[in-house]
């Protein structure tokens, strides 16, 4: 795939996404590979003997093997993403053979679906604004504890105004490389079918890759294949992130001191790489304890001597996570142009 090909189709992937970010409707192609999983998962846990619980529908059955999970996992894993990319793929090729002007619109519909910064800018501002709002009212950070409990999975009831803040900030750190700088990778990479195959995988592990007695088998397969397809992204984006931190009155050298002294300071193998990029960016202690459903977890705090998070850092991570996409884009298409360009004798 030419490389100025893949170069329109990422820029209007991206101008779609600013323009009309990612409505909340229901033919949302995200919202189709989210049913489509559910029906994966329904018909490989029949199809492996692998049932979701212990009991079913006021009957007791045998809890399956481990292996059966995770074969029916692996399954509905396999099945979803070769779907999704096959379809994107299909489409852009039926409109590209239809009328080339039709084929970059396809290419850039396909990327404009595989990604969302807009939609993290939307929520990350709703936090904000909340937070502004209580302030006004001076009686707690309810409002923000509501808006950020639509980005975060932990308990936010305990959170005061700072922990709303970081808790805000973390999640437009994370999200940074699975909502925007990972599709764009596999966009330059390969085309923009791979970028939507990405979008699959990200969506099973976000629907399967949990640590509870329903997930914990069946969704071993879809968790490590979104770490797998995050691990280069995520590092090369948050390299791209400590760079663009004079954008947001932050110091590049401090960002980079951050990132390569805590970049692992997280369990997640990726999540920890934007994560210390944006503490060192925004001068910022990110992370520390966190109260979820199963109890606290003592999480390492990152950047430690950082200053805690206030609802005006909300709006700089915002700045850098777009100015990252756009970045790191520009830097995954030039080494597309390179590798392309390196092998031809």
């Amino acid at each position: 795939m030419a490389v100025i090909r893949i170069a329109v189709a990422i820029a209007g992937g991206l101008v779609l996404d600013a323009l009309i970010g990612d409505p909340a409707v229901s033919w949302h192609p995200v919202r189709s590979l989210g049913r489509l999983a559910e029906a994966a998962e329904k018909a490989s846990r029949r199809l492996f003997g692998a049932p979701a619980l212990a009991a079913e529908a006021g009957r007791s059955v045998a809890r399956p093997s481990s292996l059966r999970a995770r074969l029916a996992g692996a399954f509905a894993w396999l099945f979803v993403a070769g779907a999704g990319g096959a379809t994107a793929w299909l489409l852009c090729a039926c409109a590209r053979a239809a009328h080339p002007a039709l084929g970059s619109a396809a290419d850039a519909l396909v990327v404009w679906a595989s990604i969302a910064p807009a939609d993290l800018a939307a929520h990350a501002g709703r936090v904000g604004r909340a937070l502004d709002r209580d302030a006004e009212r001076d009686g707690g950070p309810a409002l923000g504890r509501r808006a950020v409990s639509m980005l975060v999975g932990r308990d936010v009831s305990g959170l005061d105004y700072s922990g709303v803040a970081r808790a805000c900030v973390e999640s437009v750190a994370e999200s940074s490389v699975d909502g925007a700088a990972a599709p764009l990778f596999w966009a330059a990479l390969l085309g923009p079918w791979a970028a939507f195959a990405y979008r699959a995988v990200n969506t099973m592990d976000s629907m399967f890759g949990h640590k509870d007695d329903r997930y914990r088998d069946f969704g071993l397969v879809p968790a490590r294949a979104d770490d797998v397809a995050n691990w280069l992204p995520a590092r090369v984006s948050s390299v791209v992130a400590c760079a663009a931190a004079p954008l947001v009155r932050g110091s590049a050298r401090a960002a980079l001191g951050s990132f390569l002294r805590w970049r692992l300071a997280h369990e997640s193998p990726n999540a920890g790489h934007p994560e210390s990029a944006y503490a060192g960016a925004l001068g910022l202690r990110l992370g520390g304890p966190s109260r979820y459903a199963e109890g606290v977890i003592d999480k390492p705090w990152i950047n430690p001597d950082g200053r805690d998070a206030s609802p005006a850092d909300i709006g700089r991570a915002v700045v850098l996570m777009y100015a990252q996409t756009v970045l790191s884009a520009a830097a995954f298409v030039a080494a597309r142009a390179w590798i392309t360009g390196a092998a031809i004798p």
